[in-house]
């Protein structure tokens, strides 16, 4: 009977949708009919949202880069306080299918090169000025030209101009086509600041999200209080403060304590901890996000392929994935495209452990120690590493891992150091993730690889519109990422964390933890 209403609730609270719950009954033995008829049960008692409470929630690393500007977002607890603060012109449902936010409706013409958006009506910001066309220009140019400091601003480099048609209506103009450019349009980046916002705006924002700043310190907190004006019904939240516990055990047990109602980035090792405590539940959602090793391909060792390639097929990729992330993934093949995207080549051989390869390309390199940095930004991410050095070790590499604070590390090593560790969430397209971390000269092009065929695929893949034609240059683009590239990813991990069984309404959108950093808005504490 426990299992049962367990089931029931995930399926209320959204976790679980009618075919994985029908077979959850049919594993406990339960006939079709029956099944079918706790599913029903399980929709009568759907509870109705309350409004009020304070929601806690930790993340596993902050710092003093900490910062409230859309356009310089890094991590995860970002992302979360962006949604808090911020709408955006798009927002995605969890089948990543688009559903407008500020922008009530968008088309495109024929060869997608011009995106026209509607805005919504009867918004105000938190001051309770309205949100006009003069907003959504400004917060869309800060991403454009040569002296932007958008961490995004590769994905909208085929933009030319932005043009206010009215007071509710803007229009892109594309250089080049790109089909996906409304759900670009969706992601972390993108969030709506009011027209002039720049310097200490950033401090205490005023934007049009479902909640006020009330507090912001980098490196230590931020509280958000409901914003009572807000044009949809939520939040149901009176306030949200969010924060980080660096170390995973703590974080596990603050959860378990009470002391804090989310868990971001739980540590697979925590799972049946969580499973067994009275009050708490993991929250799982499966992605095409992945954990990786960074070889910069520009510097020492990483410009020697050849020991790129060992450290590849020293992977002991089902290992990684059935021991230390406990089976909640997929295999990786050194490249982002997992299984979750359309554009995924599953005729792209699968790299295996091969620990001659693996020798033959290290005596070819000449290279015999090398030293990676790494911290805990995922959960199981140091003990993958750790398994790497055992491997490395058993070829004549002495691979020194060196462990660093998970405490400002994207600003103090990622992309600084010849070989770290680095953790991606899903995006929506593959163009979008190739985009974003591939292309020569994108800001996040973390092992700084450059590839001019790769290049031009991703340029031509924008606009071919036969699906054959596309599938073959985004196969091409994924061998060459992993044949060439510096990115080692030996799996696509699930995104896992864990909430307190009080917090309903969890949303599952796969593009980051916490189902998308998407709750702030929709989640509610049932007292």
């Amino acid at each position: 009977m426990k299992d049962i209403k367990k089931f029931q609730q995930m399926f209320r609270d959204g976790r679980m949708d009618r075919r994985d719950f029908l077979a959850a009954m049919g594993a406990l033995g339960f006939t079709a009919t029956t099944a079918g008829g706790l599913l029903t049960s399980a929709s009568a008692l759907a509870e109705t949202p309350k409004k009020g409470g304070r929601l806690r929630f930790a993340w596993d690393q902050h710092g003093p880069a900490d910062t409230l500007d859309p356009a310089l977002n890094t991590a995860t607890i970002d992302y979360v306080r962006g949604r808090c603060y911020y709408n955006r012109l798009t927002q995605f449902n969890p089948d990543l299918s688009l559903r407008g936010d500020l922008a009530e409706e968008w088309s495109v013409n024929s060869n997608a090169t011009e995106f026209t958006f509607k805005l919504r009506k009867g918004v105000t910001f938190h001051d309770g000025a309205d949100f006009t066309a003069d907003d959504a220009l400004y917060a869309m140019n800060r991403h454009l030209g040569a002296d932007s400091i958008s961490k995004a601003s590769s994905l909208v480099s085929m933009v030319s101009e932005w043009k206010k048609i009215d007071k509710y209506t803007i229009k892109a103009i594309l250089s080049s086509p790109n089909a996906d450019l409304a759900s670009i349009l969706g992601t972390f980046h993108f969030n709506i600041v009011q027209n002039g916002a720049e310097g200490e705006y950033f401090q205490k924002p005023n934007a049009t999200g479902p909640f006020t700043v009330e507090e912001f310190v980098p490196g230590v907190r931020s509280v958000g209080k409901r914003n009572p004006n807000y044009f949809r019904d939520g939040p149901y939240l009176d306030e949200v403060e969010t924060f980080a516990i660096t170390d995973a055990v703590a974080r596990t047990n603050a959860l378990v304590a009470g002391d804090i109602q989310i868990c971001g980035n739980l540590d697979p090792k925590a799972i049946k901890q969580i499973e067994g405590n009275n009050g708490t539940e993991i929250y799982m959602v499966p992605s095409g996000g992945y954990p990786t090793i960074c070889v910069m391909r520009d510097r020492h060792p990483g410009d020697n392929l050849d020991f790129v390639l060992a450290l590849k097929y020293l992977q002991r990729r089902e290992k990684i994935l059935k021991g230390i992330f406990k089976g909640m993934g997929t295999m990786g093949n050194d490249h982002p495209i997992g299984s979750a995207y359309l554009k995924h080549c599953a005729d792209l051989p699968q790299r295996p452990f091969d620990p001659d390869k693996a020798k033959f390309h290290l005596k070819k390199s000449g290279i015999t120690e090398a030293e990676i940095h790494v911290a805990e930004i995922k959960g199981g991410i140091t003990d993958m590493c750790l398994l790497l050095q055992r491997e490395a070790s058993k070829i004549g590499l002495k691979l020194n891992v060196k462990r660093v604070p998970n405490d400002g590390y994207w600003g103090a090593v990622w992309m600084k150091t010849p070989i770290c560790v680095s953790s991606w969430n899903m995006r929506p397209t593959a163009n979008v993730m190739l985009t974003l971390a591939y292309k020569s000269d994108a800001p996040w092009n973390e092992v700084h690889w450059k590839n001019e065929r790769f290049d031009e695929l991703l340029l031509a893949s924008r606009a071919e519109a036969d699906p054959a034609k596309s599938q073959e240059l985004y196969c091409e683009m994924q061998k060459l990422v992993s044949d060439d590239g510096g990115n080692v990813i030996p799996l696509h991990a699930a995104y896992l964390d864990a909430i307190s069984s009080k917090v309903k309404g969890m949303p599952k959108v796969p593009l980051a933890a916490t189902g998308g950093g998407e709750w702030p808005e929709y989640a509610w504490i049932d007292s």
